[in-house]
């Protein structure tokens, strides 16, 4: 399976960073005590960090804000997702448990301040998954619903064949390639830039060692920018 970064999403955020976890053969069936424990631990550190906070305008957040820009996005309108998640936290909202995997991803994403998507590779399409400018055709279920939406062309999204998979770059997953009890072989995407490089890097190496300890199966990562823009996920 090969995900890839094109070069005009490049044009749009040179400087981006796309860190990778990969995982064949992982197990995502049962609870597992230890990494809710974990996501909550984060939750409870996060809203205490962001009480009496404006998230949107707390630095870490910046470089997303201006991507969306960039990319002819309105940042107050469609938030990047780990504002999002931030927002929603600082509202006392709290994150659920869903599972292993999901909730892995959330904690290690709220413990360092990025976003971090997971994928089932299985339900691509011709092998292939990444960031793409959208063209005519493409089309976007949305969660719960029953019929796909077509997506205007020159939209940065996460695609594979025509099938969108999260659109507006990290605004919103869809309905296809959820993870669930039955995803052994999944992606993880933080995505950043040059400037929070460090806190990508440590976020991918915990996650690295969590999805090994909690997964099993056989663990990979990577990095795309500018200069790499493809990755394959299995050794």
């Amino acid at each position: 399976m090969k995900f890839y970064v094109t070069k005009d999403v490049f044009e749009k955020i040179p400087d981006g960073k796309f860190g990778l976890v990969s995982v064949t053969g992982a197990d995502n069936t049962g609870n597992n005590p230890e990494i809710q424990a974990f996501l909550q631990e984060n939750v409870e550190k996060c809203t205490e960090f962001y009480t009496g906070k404006k998230v949107k305008n707390e630095p870490e957040l910046q470089p997303y804000r201006e991507a969306f820009r960039n990319m002819g996005i309105n940042p107050n309108r469609y938030m990047c997702a780990i504002e999002a998640l931030m927002t929603r936290i600082a509202k006392g909202q709290g994150m659920p448990a869903i599972n292993t995997i999901v909730d892995l991803g959330n904690g290690v994403s709220l413990k360092h301040h990025l976003p971090i998507g997971a994928h089932d590779l299985d339900t691509m399409i011709d092998g292939a998954f990444g960031v793409r400018v959208s063209e005519e055709g493409d089309t976007f279920l949305p969660f719960g619903a029953e019929e796909r939406e077509p997506v205007e062309a020159g939209e940065v999204v996460y695609a594979t064949g025509s099938h969108v998979r999260t659109r507006r770059w990290t605004w919103r997953q869809g309905d296809e390639g959820m993870i669930t009890e039955n995803t052994s072989h999944m992606l993880y995407i933080i995505d950043g830039f040059e400037c929070n490089l460090e806190e990508v890097l440590a976020a991918r190496e915990e996650l690295a060692e969590l999805a090994e300890k909690y997964l099993g199966g056989t663990v990979k990562i990577g990095m795309i920018d500018k200069e790499n823009m493809e990755f394959e996920t299995e050794l």
